[in-house]
């Protein structure tokens, strides 16, 4: 299966900008694109579901996972497991780019967002 960029429409959530390229397909992971415009922040969440794997594509980005700071560039990955809490910024002046891994796949319902 292939699935071009261009055919997956993009949505605003909380001044992300997402591409799920798994939406509405059958699978046990899903993967998305974000792009995290300068001065954004995903508020923090966890997941009763998921296992999530980010990783940077573009820029730098500082997570915190269960209260510890994390500094991550292009080329790291993050890995935030099911049920702990997270938050992450972009405290630069560039956008950001990551690629998340869901597994198994997303579903919002799932998600707990705590702020």
């Amino acid at each position: 299966m292939k699935i071009e960029r261009e055919s997956v429409k993009s949505f605003e959530f909380f001044g992300l900008e997402i591409r799920d390229y798994t939406a509405g397909l059958e699978g046990s992971a899903s993967m998305a694109e974000i792009m995290v415009p300068a001065g954004t922040r995903h508020e923090r969440a966890w997941s009763k579901r998921s296992d999530k794997y980010y990783y940077v594509v573009e820029g730098r980005l500082s997570f915190i996972v269960d209260n510890q700071v994390l500094n991550i560039s292009s080329g790291d990955v993050c890995i935030i497991h099911q049920g702990t809490r997270f938050s992450y910024e972009n405290q630069t002046g560039e956008t950001a780019k990551l690629l998340v891994v869901h597994t198994p796949s997303f579903e919002l319902a799932e998600e707990i967002f705590e702020e």
